[in-house]
């Protein structure tokens, strides 16, 4: 990836690449991947691409967004962006068990595919076995790329504990399906003859024996029953998840590592970047999400603070004035505290305080708000020098925070502007 002088990422460009087919936003869970996603597809669509974002479990104000009630397993077109370059924007949400699904309907016979999809086994692997969503979305970026209906394919990766879960499910759960234990259960009906079934029942039934006290015996008959009806499909599996982890590695991806200047999000970051160049991942860089900053940084925070402490000096300085009047001989003037409507009340020096705002307070209060804000821009920036001078090489962008939530294709747009920029848009600024 070209660098500008300052080490940016170009994001523009690399969405108006021709050659780029896939972009897959990655990283820890609640950095704002899924919003990204959908910044990204909506900026290269609206530059003119065919595009289609395929997000994994979005929340709904982000479908609301899109100007969609609802996403599913099928893309939907997006409506009212503009599409003066000639770009449409679609948008899906995986659906992990419909896609599991699709693949059996599409690799078995109708009698077959009936079996499995009934299977009790197989309901439960497909709704929730550990990395199946994982494998799954890989699964549906392969469909996805080979209809070659879109021209550019962005991937919001599944929310995890660890990003890494993304490259490592596909292969897990490959493994499991190609393991020891599902060949084991399928060696009876790969044994021919009666003295290869006799030679292998005895042990056979010693490994169920054991695997049905620890599963429990309907749960192993569903297991077998499973593993005799998918036989033919497992190749199919591996086969289907090594080709789309080449695809990922090949020219026309880029990986957009996503994060929060917070120490354990770029922590995170910084062990992805590490892995995705030992898997030989392209990646693209690093795109620094929810960025805080200051109209008046030249105003330190050390300088705010003390400004600030010395209104509060001030105002108590002058409270004490206006209350409080010597007379001669040193005696308080107690005209302050008369009855109001007395004549001694009417001849009291009046507060500068009463009726009106404490413009001492008030400022002070402010400055030490405006001091805050400054600790947590050093702070993120120190979090941020800590992984460029790790990771030099990659290139960063950074997305300034918004003052509230997106809810609108607009929300998008400016999220899209900052991505490419650096910087809020001129009428968010």
């Amino acid at each position: 990836m070209t660098l500008d002088p300052e080490g940016t990422l170009a994001i523009d460009p690399l969405l108006d690449d021709k050659a780029t087919r896939i972009v897959v936003c990655c990283g820890s869970g609640g950095v704002g991947k899924t919003t990204t996603a959908a910044a990204l597809g909506l900026r290269a669509a609206e530059r003119g691409r065919k595009v289609v974002v395929l997000t994994i479990d979005p929340a709904r104000r982000l479908a609301q967004s899109m100007g969609i009630d609802s996403l599913d397993n099928t893309p939907r077109r997006v409506k009212d962006i503009d599409d003066a370059a000639g770009g449409e924007l679609h948008a899906m949400m995986l659906d992990m068990k419909r896609t599991f699904d699709e693949i059996v309907e599409a690799h078995a016979d109708e009698e077959r595919a009936r079996a499995i999809l009934s299977n009790p086994f197989y309901q439960s692997l497909s709704a929730g076995f550990a990395g199946t969503q994982e494998y799954m979305a890989m699964e549906k970026l392969g469909q996805l790329r080979s209809r070659d209906e879109w021209d550019l394919i962005v991937v919001d990766t599944p929310p995890s504990r660890s990003a890494l879960d993304f490259l490592d499910a596909p292969k897990r759960l490959g493994s499991f399906l190609d393991g020891k234990l599902i060949r084991v259960l399928m060696a009876p009906a790969k044994v021919g003859g009666r003295a290869g079934m006799k030679f292998l029942n005895a042990g056979m039934s010693m490994m169920t024996g054991a695997l049905g006290k620890l599963l429990g015996g309907q749960l192993l008959r569903d297991v077998q029953t499973f593993v005799a009806a998918m036989d033919t499909m497992f190749g199919g599996f591996r086969t289907r998840a090594d080709a789309t982890y080449k695809l990922l590695q090949a020219p026309g991806t880029a990986f957009l590592v996503v994060a929060a200047p917070e120490r354990d999000a770029l922590r995170e970051a910084a062990y992805f970047v590490e892995r995705l160049a030992a898997e030989r991942m392209p990646l693209a860089g690093l795109v620094l999400n929810r960025v805080h900053g200051s109209g008046a940084d030249a105003l330190s925070a050390e300088r705010a603070l003390a400004a600030a402490e010395y209104l509060d000096e001030a105002h108590v300085e002058n409270l004490a004035a206006a209350r409080i009047v010597d007379q001669p001989g040193g005696k308080e003037d107690r005209r302050t505290t008369s009855a109001p409507g007395s004549p001694a009340a009417a001849d009291a020096p009046s507060d500068p305080t009463a009726g009106r705002p404490d413009a001492h307070r008030l400022t002070a209060g402010l400055l030490r708000l405006h001091a805050e804000r400054m600790q947590v821009v050093a702070r993120e920036q120190r979090t941020r020098d800590r992984f460029t001078a790790l990771h030099p090489e990659v290139a960063v962008t950074e997305v300034a925070a918004l003052p509230g939530d997106v809810h609108d294709l607009a929300g998008l747009r400016a999220i899209g502007e900052r991505l490419a920029t650096g910087e809020p848009p001129p009428e968010a600024a």
